[in-house]
């Protein structure tokens, strides 16, 4: 959003935006259209406006028009087009926008953007490409170079990125982002370590909450390597505190968002012809096993493994005509509670259809968005032929994984046992619910069973998933393909049981959060299975 920083010559238009009166400022950004039909400007604060005065579909509108006229030249407009369609996931548009700064291969900046908004996206061969140019043109930028190392870590070029975020903290120490990316690439030992710099740089009183968060989850990250559980865990606090002090979270709309799942009706599936490959959906809560199941799958050469797509959320925003940043949000549920069949057979259309690029000819294709399990009752009306897969693990394992993860925008409740524990009742309350009102059409998938016996594991699924059962499937080798999401390391190493679970040296430290899962009745399996 684009505002002169003198307050005194701001435009009417930008003045009623910053006093949200959103009809004025609609009136007046269209008036400056008038006089300029090509401001891509006053466009893109139109789609700001009517975002913001929860019209969805009309602001995709306008970030598309600003799209057909961008041309390369202005790094501020190009930066949030770029961040602009990737909010409406119009990835066509996005991509041509990318192709255009790499023709004129004059901003890296401008670029560099391009690069972190396709890799968001999974479009990491355009998001390398962008990256590539970018640093070529400003080898020196640090934003530069952790967005090119981020993505060398992506395709497993390790060393490359280490050699990108040690350039950045060389002069930028104050980059937590680039500690943490670092510290995950490698387990650390008694004799290489960043521990000393760590806790200088946490102690220095320069890093604000977020970089101070990203820095103590590394800290944490390095103790833990070394066994040192106490000081790990003192630097997780840290996190956490940081992080959560950040964040406007009450765990009680969790609740009510399952409460209004539950009491959606459950009209029939949709009737609607199947439109391309058959999506397979891998849901559960992050830090279940999501990718290491889908890279699995991928050994398969009937699927195309996707990532964790955001192209159902957006789906959801255009038929509500609601923006929500997680998957799906109370606005939308209420709307879509009195959707018909054919606002369902045109949800299930978009989402074919804005997928449709990303395909080359398979048959199934994976849809790893973990919290894609609150939208299992949208997935089975919209989508008759597809395929959910639930990622069933202990619950103490994935509550201290998803405690010690630093997300981006999404998961506020993992930074607090209590928050984290209530959300994760509300999940397994779900997700029985969607057994009973889908009785048959989600596979329940145990991580355990999938690390003990990955051949006959597999082959349970893909008899779910009517595909042939090949032996590549039961190892993360069979697949080369890039990986971005927080497991991405332990894939890379194949499957590995654990003599111990990761939360076991620190069960007197999650006594609450452990407690709250016992009293909910989620651990009476597992602590047997422990005696």
């Amino acid at each position: 959003m684009f505002f002169e920083e003198n307050k005194l010559s701001m435009s009417p238009a930008d003045a009623a935006f910053q006093r949200k009166d959103w009809a004025r400022a609609r009136e007046a950004y269209l008036g400056q259209l008038r006089l300029d039909p090509k401001s891509i400007r006053a466009m893109l604060q139109l789609s700001y406006v009517e975002s913001l005065d929860g019209h969805y579909v009309e602001a995709a509108d306008w970030a598309d028009k600003c799209g057909a006229l961008f041309l390369p030249g202005d790094r501020t407009l190009a930066i949030e087009l770029a961040r602009r369609l990737r909010t409406f996931n119009n990835m066509p548009v996005l991509r041509k926008v990318a192709n255009q700064l790499l023709s004129a291969a004059e901003d890296p900046v401008a670029l560099a953007e391009c690069a972190r908004q396709l890799g968001g996206a999974n479009d990491f061969e355009m998001a390398m490409r962008c990256a590539g140019s970018a640093f070529a043109l400003a080898p020196a930028d640090p934003q530069v170079c952790l967005i090119y190392g981020q993505l060398l870590a992506h395709h497993g070029d390790e060393a490359g990125a280490v050699g990108q975020f040690d350039k950045v903290l060389a002069k930028h120490p104050s980059l937590g982002a680039a500690w943490w990316m670092r510290s995950r690439l490698r387990r650390q030992t008694q004799q290489s370590n960043h521990i000393e710099p760590l806790i200088e740089v946490l102690r220095s009183g320069m890093l604000d909450a977020s970089s101070a968060a990203s820095v103590a989850r590394a800290l944490h990250k390095e103790f833990d390597d070394l066994g040192n559980y106490g000081a790990a865990w003192k630097a997780l606090e840290i996190m956490c505190r940081a992080k959560r002090d950040l964040l406007d979270y009450d765990k009680e709309d969790g609740r009510r968002l399952v409460d209004a799942l539950i009491d959606m009706p459950i009209h029939a599936r949709s009737a609607a012809p199947k439109l391309c490959s058959t999506p397979i959906f891998i849901v559960g809560m992050h830090r279940s096993g999501t990718t290491l199941l889908e890279q699995l799958l991928d050994a398969s050469p009937n699927v195309r493994a996707l990532g964790e797509l955001n192209d159902l959320p957006v789906a959801l925003r255009y038929a509500s005509n609601h923006y929500s940043k997680d998957a799906v949000d109370l606005v939308q549920v209420r709307r879509l509670s009195v959707s018909g069949a054919a606002q369902l057979e045109a949800l299930g259309r978009r989402y074919h259809q804005g997928l449709a690029w990303r395909l080359d000819g398979q048959s199934h294709f994976t849809d790893k968005l973990p919290s894609n399990y609150l939208n299992v009752g949208f997935i089975l009306r919209a989508l008759p032929d597809a395929k959910v897969l639930h990622l069933s693990r202990d619950p103490r394992e994935t509550c201290f994984s998803n405690l010690r993860e630093l997300f981006s925008d999404v998961n506020p409740f993992s930074y607090d046992q209590g928050e984290l524990a209530a959300h994760f009742i509300q999940y397994d309350r779900l997700m029985r619910y969607w057994h009973q009102a889908f009785p048959g059409a989600i596979l329940d998938v145990d991580y355990a069973a999938l690390l003990s016996d990955p051949a006959g594991t597999m082959r349970a699924v893909s008899k779910f998933c009517d595909l042939p059962y090949v032996e590549g499937m039961a190892k993360t080798t069979s697949s080369s393909r890039v990986i971005a999401t927080a497991s991405s390391v332990q894939v890379r190493e194949g499957i590995q049981i654990r003599s111990a679970p990761k939360w076991l040296p620190y069960a007197e430290q999650l006594a609450p959060l452990i407690a709250e899962l016992r009293g909910a009745g989620l651990l009476a399996r597992y602590e047997s299975a422990d005696a």
